[in-house]
């Protein structure tokens, strides 16, 4: 071999080289795809429990109602077919209060299909022993029918239109003979 070619095959190697490494970029990570955020917006329905006072027996007055906790109330909306499409039980907490989202119900696009038209709320039990019979304030008995009071709660991802029902409430099961109810 000639000894002009060996530095010059070593000066060749080692620009190819620095080329090479001042050149190469590794490839770019493979594309994101960016997901729009889904808000997930549910219905729910809240109201209040009461047990009727003695004096107001026979009347929708609830002057006097003491607030039960720990009483069941039923959500059960209908399609337009009348055929049962939600169900649920919800308690009250120590206030009387309940609500209760309506996580699986399915509105299609028939208007009777709404909450406002297919959901009733209906008393299920007492645990008061002295105040378990149901009352047809409000209707309770057929189911109260909800009331859009343009109430939402709002998170970043979340949202719920919240309908009202209600107020409903049990009798007592043994009232004293008195006077018929004042108004």
């Amino acid at each position: 071999m000639d000894s002009r070619a060996l530095p010059f095959s070593v000066l060749v190697i080692l620009i190819a080289t620095a080329v090479l490494a001042n050149a190469y970029t590794p490839p770019p990570p493979p594309p994101t795809t960016a997901y729009p955020v889904v808000k997930t917006v549910e219905a729910a329905v809240e109201g209040m429990v009461y047990c009727q006072s003695c004096d107001k027996f026979g009347s929708w007055s609830l002057a006097g109602a003491e607030a039960i906790a720990g009483a069941k109330i039923s959500i059960i909306c209908k399609n337009h077919r009348q055929q049962v499409s939600f169900y649920k039980v919800f308690r009250t907490d120590s206030y009387g209060h309940f609500y209760g989202e309506l996580k699986g119900f399915k509105m299609t696009p028939h208007f009777l299909d709404h909450p406002l038209h297919s959901c009733r709320a209906k008393l299920v039990s007492s645990p008061r022993e002295d105040c378990n019979l149901f009352s047809n304030i409000n209707n309770a008995l057929d189911g109260a029918p909800l009331r859009y009071e343009e109430k939402r709660l709002k998170w970043t991802n979340y949202e719920a239109v919240i309908y009202a029902a209600g107020p409903l409430a049990f009798r007592p099961d043994h009232c004293p003979a008195t006077a018929p109810p004042t108004y």
